[in-house]
C-alpha cells in the first residue's frame, strides 16, 4: 500500500524480532530505512535482505544507553537524507526475571540505561530534527507490563511504564509542532528472546507458549503483527493520534 512511500524510516533497535520485522515491512512500504542496534553482524544481515530484495536500508551501530551514540546515529542519518520522517524506537533488555527483593541496584541501572534513559536519549536527538523540519512521527515499544503485573518483572515492569508516561510527555510537547509520539505495547511475542520457551507449532500454524491462554485471542503474537501495529502509527493513516498507547496484545489487558 506505500503506506511510508519515500519516507526516511529510522528503526532503533532492528536487528532481530519486531525491529527486523519492522525493517522488512517499511521497506517494503517504501520507505528508505535506517536499520539500528548494537549487534552489527545481525543488523547487516536484515539490512542485506532489504536490498537484495531491490529496496533502500543501511545499518548504524548505536548503544541507545549512550546519548553520544544516539547523538551520532541522527546526525549520520540528516547527513545521508536531510531528515527523518519516522522513528520506530524498539529496545529493551530483562531485569532476569527475579522476584524485587532478589534484585540488585546493578541491575537496576542496567535496566533504566536502557530501557528509559534510552528513550530519552532518542528523544533528544530526534526531536529538534522534527521540529525543524515540522512534521514526524515516534512510535516506542513498550509492554503490557507497564499496565498489569507479574511476579519478577519488577525492574522491567518500571522502566517501561516510566517510557508510556516519558512519550506521553513528548507527544503533549510536540502536538503544535507537527510531530506525533505513540507506544505500541505487545503481549507475549515470539521473539529471539522469548524463542526458548515457545513450542512449534500448534494446529493454527502458531507458537504455543504456556501463558497462551492468558491471552482471550487464545494465542501469543507474532513479531510482524507488532511491526504492523507500529507501521499503523507511523502512517498518516494515523495522522489524528497522538500520545496513544495502542494495546496489541490479544486482549491479555482488557481480563
Amino acid at each position: 500500500m506505500n503506506l511510508l512511500q519515500d519516507k526516511v524510516a529510522l528503526i532503533v533497535g532492528g536487528t532481530s524480532g519486531i525491529g527486523a520485522e519492522a525493517a522488512r515491512l517499511f521497506a517494503d512500504e517504501g520507505a528508505k530505512v535506517v536499520v539500528t542496534g548494537r549487534r552489527r553482524a545481525e543488523g547487516e544481515a536484515v539490512v542485506d535482505a532489504i536490498t537484495k530484495a531491490g529496496k533502500e536500508a543501511l545499518f548504524l551501530e548505536v548503544d541507545v544507553a549512550v546519548a553520544s551514540s544516539v547523538n551520532t546515529m541522527m546526525d549520520t542519518v540528516v547527513a545521508l537524507y536531510g531528515r527523518v520522517d519516522c522513528a520506530f524506537n524498539n529496545f529493551g533488555i530483562s531485569d532476569g526475571h527475579r522476584m524485587l527483593i532478589d534484585q540488585d541496584e546493578d541491575t537496576w541501572n542496567e535496566v533504566i540505561d536502557v530501557n528509559l534513559k534510552g528513550g530519552f536519549n532518542c528523544l533528544k536527538a530526534q526531536l529538534p530534527v522534527m521540529y525543524e523540519q515540522g512534521s514526524g512521527s515516534i512510535v516506542f515499544t513498550s509492554s503490557v507490563l507497564a499496565q498489569v503485573f507479574i511476579p519478577g518483572e519488577s525492574l522491567y515492569s518500571a522502566s517501561k511504564g516510566g517510557l508510556e508516561a516519558l512519550a506521553k510527555a513528548a507527544a503533549l510537547e510536540s502536538a503544535d509542532k507537527g510531530v506525533r509520539v505513540n507506544i505500541v505495547s505487545p503481549g507475549l511475542t515470539r521473539t529471539p528472546m522469548t524463542e526458548g520457551s515457545f513450542k512449534l507449532d500448534d494446529a493454527k500454524g502458531y507458537a504455543v507458549h504456556p501463558l497462551a491462554a492468558a491471552h482471550p485471542i487464545g494465542r501469543t503474537g507474532e513479531a510482524i503483527e507488532i511491526a504492523q501495529a507500529a507501521l499503523f502509527l507511523l502512517s498518516d493513516r494515523a495522522s489524528f493520534v497522538t500520545g496513544q498507547v495502542l494495546s496489541a496484545d490479544g486482549g491479555y489487558t482488557i481480563k
